[in-house]
C-alpha cells in the first residue's frame, strides 16, 4: 500500500462530509494511544494552554517521585522515558513556550534528584544537552519571551 501525501489527504478530507469525518476521526482514534492523546489534546485541552502544561507537569511529578533512585542505570531509564514523554506532549501543542516550559521544568527536577545526577558522567550530559537545546529554542522566541526564559534557565543552572 502507497502512503499518500498530506496534500494529497487534505484534498480529499475537503470532499468529504461532516458525518464522514467524524467517523475518521473516531477510527483514527481507537488504532494508536498517541492518536487519542493528540485528539483529547486538541478537543478538550488546546483551548486553556496553561492548563494544558499543569496538568503534564503532574504527570511528570508522579513519574519522577515513582522513580528507582538505587542505582544511577535505573535513574538513566527513568529520565529518558520522562523525556519521551515531554516530546510528545510537546508535538501535541506545537506553541515552542509550551515545550520550553516543559524542559524548564525537567531540568529544575533533574537538579532536585537525590542522589544528584551531576555525579553521573552520563546523566550530567542529557542534563546540558537540555539546556543547550533550551538556549537554542528561545533563540527562537520574541525579545520579552527570550528575557523571561532566559532568567528562568539562569536560576535553574545556579541550583546545581
Amino acid at each position: 500500500m502507497k502512503i499518500e501525501s498530506i496534500v494529497t489527504i487534505k484534498k480529499e478530507l475537503q470532499h468529504s462530509s461532516k458525518e464522514d469525518l467524524l467517523a475518521l476521526c473516531l477510527r483514527l482514534g481507537r488504532f494508536k494511544k498517541e492518536n487519542k492523546a493528540l485528539l483529547t489534546y486538541l478537543l478538550f485541552e488546546a483551548h486553556d494552554e496553561d492548563g494544558y502544561v499543569l496538568s503534564v507537569k503532574k504527570t511528570l511529578d508522579a513519574l519522577f517521585e515513582s522513580m528507582n533512585t538505587d542505582s544511577y542505570f535505573y535513574m538513566k531509564k527513568t529520565i529518558r522515558k520522562i523525556l519521551r514523554q515531554i516530546r510528545t506532549y510537546s508535538r501535541y501543542s506545537n506553541k515552542k513556550t509550551t515545550e520550553i516550559e516543559l524542559l524548564l521544568y525537567f531540568c529544575e527536577r533533574l537538579n532536585g534528584i537525590s542522589p544528584s545526577i551531576h555525579r553521573n558522567r552520563m546523566l550530567s550530559n542529557l542534563y546540558q544537552r537540555q539546556i543547550l537545546a533550551i538556549q537554542k529554542k528561545i533563540k527562537a522566541l520574541h525579545a520579552d519571551l527570550q528575557y523571561d526564559y532566559t532568567v528562568q534557565l539562569e536560576d535553574i543552572e545556579h541550583l546545581k
